[in-house]
């Protein structure tokens, strides 16, 4: 699945009634974007009654309600038709091990699964733009000015500036190396590195591509 090239992924992102699943946190929104050959081709977006009601702080933070949630189905229903989506591909999102425990914890709850693996956006950005004030997405969005709405903290926004994100990061490598395909294992393995090491790292792969 590594092996795949990094512009075919499924974005995603969470919003969750708090910070950990095994607090006993769950998802209550979900949303995503295929990258097909680096188009948006289609989006998956879904609120998710987590069975209690959320905290005033993050109701206020997502501008999800608690009468939103009643209305929205659980995960059991939700969670098969996300692992439908996401079924063959490669999966990104900002600050992804966040996300991936939440995105595993409720697939464990339906016993639905994914084979494919995670990048995160954030340590990607981390080394490829040093410059930046910090690497939170907003300021990621307005340092390489990417197309927004300007909505945070709602699952398909987020999921939609990440990937535009994504597909800026894959242009900013192939304007400045002499990249044809970039595969997915590269930029997993270049979130890794030291930041010092990234140039050479990119030399290297070009070289040999």
């Amino acid at each position: 699945m590594s092996q795949r090239n990094a512009d075919t992924v499924v974005v995603l992102d969470f919003e969750t009634s708090g910070l950990s699943p095994d607090m006993g946190d769950r998802a209550i929104e979900i949303g995503a974007v295929l990258i097909e050959s680096g188009q948006i081709t289609d989006r998956f977006q879904q609120l998710i009654n987590p069975g209690f009601r959320i905290s005033g702080f993050i109701a206020d933070y997502t501008g999800i309600t608690n009468a939103m949630l009643q209305k929205a189905e659980k995960a059991q229903h939700v969670m098969p038709q996300f692992a439908e989506f996401i079924a063959g591909h490669n999966l990104v999102a900002h600050n992804a091990s966040f996300d991936q425990r939440f995105l595993d914890a409720e697939l464990a709850r339906t016993r639905a699964s994914y084979s494919g693996s995670f990048a995160c956006s954030m340590l990607l950005a981390r080394r490829l733009y040093q410059q930046a004030p910090n690497h939170k997405l907003g300021t990621l969005v307005e340092y390489k000015q990417l197309p927004t709405d300007g909505t945070y903290h709602r699952a398909l926004a987020d999921a939609e500036m990440t990937a535009y994100l994504w597909l800026q990061m894959l242009q900013d490598i192939q304007g400045q190396y002499p990249i044809e395909q970039i595969p997915f294992s590269l930029l997993q393995k270049l979130a890794k590195k030291p930041k010092g090491q990234v140039s050479s790292v990119l030399q290297k792969f070009a070289k040999a591509s």
